[in-house]
């Protein structure tokens, strides 16, 4: 169109500039996927990235909180970004973008990498691969095959034993958190790792402390189970019950989030069945107390 009648246009409100070159045709609020248009043009040739690919991907019917939207553009060029635009300079954007879609955006594997890689703790990134895979977006092994594309990426040792964990149903990293961040850094007794025993058939304990008839679970499901594994899962339970001893149900955010806390908690229930040691803070439970002191003076 020319400029002259551009600017014909603008006078008459028959347009409205939301960024130097984009317009839109009518003078209300934009709707999300106006913003994300309007973004894209504005450093053409672009894609949704992050938060903002998935967002796409949900649908009208996805609600978000304020926050920038995501745009990859290829990593040799160097725009400005419009206000309220996050530029992320990617290697290879041809490939790792759907351009039929409207609006463009990166695959689905890449964006939920690049939003679990950035995730502020472990429990948020296990959250984001996890949920990815429950809403049927993708599957754990096309992200495993994604991530092994990928030669820069932070926490990629993680994300892998997460994704094998999904995959396989398998809990390894959560295992590996709860000795390194529960029960080693805090001085509880040393447990036994996947005890055989035996309800109805052969089962493992995942983490026993057999002399004092304490048993800790580890509940790495990240979906709902089936009612035969929650059914074994409550006789296990019981048969511990009535041979005196006691199963202790732990998870993700436990091990991850509150690491500490369990600590102590689970070192109360030892101390009350024999234990007569104590629990030791850790480099974070001084932390913690010291901003405790500071705040109570």
């Amino acid at each position: 169109m020319p400029e002259p009648e551009i600017r014909r246009l603008l006078r008459r409100n028959d347009l409205v500039a939301v960024t130097p070159g984009v317009y839109v045709n009518h003078t209300g609020p934009l709707t999300w996927v106006q913003e994300a248009w309007a973004a894209l043009l504005a450093v053409w040739p672009a894609a949704l990235s992050h938060d903002s690919a998935l967002r796409a991907a949900d649908g009208p019917g996805r609600r978000l909180g304020g926050g920038p939207l995501h745009v990859a553009i290829d990593r040799h060029r160097s725009p400005q970004a419009p206000p309220g635009v996050r530029l992320h300079r990617v290697a290879g954007l041809d490939a790792k973008v759907l351009w039929n879609l409207s609006p463009p955006r990166v695959r689905i594997e890449q964006a939920v990498l690049d939003v679990a890689a950035g995730s502020r703790d472990e429990l948020e990134t296990i959250s984001v691969l996890a949920d990815a895979v429950q809403a049927r977006r993708t599957t754990a092994a096309r992200l495993i095959d994604t991530l092994d594309d990928r030669s820069r990426i932070a926490q990629r040792e993680f994300l892998r034993g997460v994704l094998l964990d999904v995959d396989q149903g398998a809990c390894s990293v959560l295992e590996h958190g709860y000795l390194t961040r529960v029960e080693r850094p805090h001085g509880l007794p040393a447990s036994q790792r996947q005890l055989r025993a035996s309800s109805r058939g052969p089962i493992f304990r995942d983490v026993a402390y057999s002399r004092f008839s304490t048993y800790v679970e580890l509940d790495g499901r990240l979906f709902h189970d089936t009612a035969r594994a929650h059914d074994a899962d409550l006789e296990r339970d019981l048969d511990a019950a009535v041979a005196g001893g006691i199963d202790l149900r732990v998870g993700w955010g436990q091990v991850f989030r509150r690491a500490c806390s369990t600590a102590h908690k689970i070192g109360s229930v030892l101390n009350r069945r024999g234990w007569d040691g104590a629990t030791t803070p850790c480099e974070e439970c001084g932390s913690r107390l010291a901003r405790y002191d500071a705040a109570t003076g």
